[in-house]
């Protein structure tokens, strides 16, 4: 999104889905009659940003955790059709009040029931700006949050007048305005439903997580793992095939693929670029090279004094200076494939080429626009990243072909770990430019723009903010139906290229493995490994 999964930013220089219908690697070949439905397994992470609550997780570590504990109404398949999970039906005639039934029999992980009331408590309590849930936005459509979120004075309500509970599993959504692609969104795990006991002590629930999903908290030792269960009580269409997860954190993921080899880690969600070269030799049929829907981009800091109020010529000639041709060929071996755009491959309403030339290195363009933008500031800039992803070897790459093609000197700002390249960007302290990689929260184009480039969204962390843009957007968001939804939202992209909201670097691709410990790995559209799918050997 993600990354960050919410939007989700994503962490490695790389929705737990329906197992029946993920695309990707893996054979279960004839280990089916060999797994052990208790056998527990392991999964590459890093330390979660933020306490495990559905609303306040913009970031892949935290989200492929909160995926397995919480199931919400709806999931996506492989082509990325909407398929019910806690939802009956939700039905709407005008793409603006929406009745949603859920299947009858949900619980907790406490024994309590999964009721209408437990995700219009939840969705009211995630937007009330006073519980600060990093994701709280995304109500925003729904009747009645500007009262309950204001952007300015104070709040003239604590609930959104549009969430109507009808009776114990019925409720209604109307939205301040009709959207088409609305139903696409509730996939996010933002809108997960919460048990009464959350209330009691919000943050004592980040930390001990009571969900509805197929698995159960178990414990989080900070900084070195999270273990979850079995949840055997569950009732969604994807029931864990293994007995549990631990999710393993790794500050470095070459000391992950070592463990991997030696049979420490089972699942890798990510191989670093030091070992791209060796690990389909070293895992054999157990090595996975897959497409997903994420793309990898330079944030923009707009708020400092170096880019406020720059031309856009300057950032069109960083981006013509970067030769993505190679840097995908040789540092990340192939592994990557040159972006022409900002929205990932695989979503609903991809276009190829939406950028133009600006995505094309071409030195002396690159140089001239530049100059015809009235320079860099300070003719240097810096591109900060997370240590423990990655990324250290691509960013001295951008770099090099920046300085090489333009004279602008370029430099590495490394942070520790991904917690800490995040915190940076929520307090608006990143110096200049920023690693931003995305992986889809829901399958449609809006997710990519809308969500990323809007002035008010949570997914903005640059401050990006454009007039036009943001009409131009109502204009989609307004549309009548999805499909022209997804043509007004492919308008909006290509003129994104007059503003550069971004610098489109590169899509992404799932190199990763598993130990022989394991079968039936399969990775999701978002890039996570289908968890639930997973069996051991015994």
């Amino acid at each position: 999104m993600r990354g960050a999964k919410s939007a989700k930013w994503v962490a490695i220089a790389a929705v737990v889905a329906l197992g029946a219908t993920a695309c990707g690697g893996g054979n279960d070949g004839d280990s089916k009659a060999a797994a052990d439905p208790n056998g527990k397994f392991s999964v590459e992470v890093g330390e979660p940003q933020n306490p495990l609550q559905p609303a306040n997780t913009m970031e892949s570590n935290g989200s492929i955790v909160i995926k397995s504990l919480f199931s919400g109404l709806v999931d996506y398949d492989s082509s990325g059709k909407i398929v019910n999970i806690n939802a009956q039906s939700i039905d709407t005639s005008d793409n603006k009040t929406f009745t949603v039934k859920l299947k009858p029999g949900w619980k907790f992980h406490d024994g309590t029931p999964v009721t209408a009331t437990s995700y219009v408590k939840a969705w009211n309590w995630a937007a009330n700006p006073d519980n600060k849930q990093t994701n709280s936005f995304w109500f925003s459509d729904i009747e009645g949050y500007d009262k309950v979120a204001p952007e300015k004075g104070k709040p003239s309500a604590k609930e959104m007048s549009g969430l109507k509970v009808v009776d114990d599993n019925t409720f209604t959504i109307k939205l301040s305005k009709p959207i088409p692609y609305f139903v696409y969104k509730l996939g996010y795990e933002v809108f997960d439903p919460l048990p009464e006991s959350f209330y009691k002590d919000p943050k004592a629930a980040g930390q001990k997580p009571i969900g509805n999903g197929p698995y159960k908290f178990v414990s989080w030792q900070h900084n070195k793992q999270i273990e979850v269960v079995k949840n055997d009580d569950y009732k969604g269409p994807n029931a864990a095939k293994n007995g549990g997860v631990t999710f393993k954190n790794y500050s470095k993921l070459e000391t992950a693929y070592q463990d991997l080899k030696s049979g420490n880690l089972d699942v890798m969600r990510q191989v670093a670029p030091r070992d791209l070269p060796v690990y389909k030799q070293d895992l054999g049929d157990r090595a996975v090279d897959q497409s997903y829907s994420a793309i990898q981009t330079l944030g923009v800091a707009f708020y400092t004094k170096q880019w406020k109020d720059i031309d856009p010529k300057v950032l069109q000639g960083l981006s013509m200076a970067i030769d993505r041709d190679t840097i995908t060929k040789t540092v990340l071996q192939g592994t990557r494939e040159p972006a022409t755009g900002w929205v990932a491959k695989g979503v609903l309403g991809y276009q190829a080429d939406a950028a133009g030339d600006v995505t094309k290195f071409d030195a002396a363009k690159a140089k001239q626009l530049i100059k015809e933008g009235g320079g860099v500031p300070g003719n240097k800039i810096s591109i900060q990243f997370n240590a423990d992803g990655g990324h250290k070897e691509w960013v001295e790459a951008v770099c090099g072909s920046i300085t090489k093609a333009t004279g602008v000197k370029c430099d590495g700002d490394s942070k520790p770990d991904f917690q800490s390249d995040l915190n940076a960007r929520d307090n608006k302290q990143v110096k200049s430019l920023y690693r931003s990689g995305w992986v889809l929260d829901y399958p449609f184009i809006s997710n990519f723009i809308r969500d990323l480039f809007g002035t008010k969204s949570d997914g903005n962390q640059g401050g990006f903010s454009n007039k036009k843009v943001d009409q131009l957007i109502a204009d989609a968001d307004a549309a009548k139906s999805l499909e022209e939804s997804e043509k007004l939202y492919q308008e909006v992209e290509k003129q994104l290229v007059d503003y550069m909201p971004s610098i489109p670097l590169w899509y992404y691709k799932v190199n990763a493995g598993y130990s022989e410990k394991v079968s039936g790995v399969k990775y999701a559209q978002d890039g996570d490994p289908i968890l639930t799918g997973v069996q051991v050997k015994k």
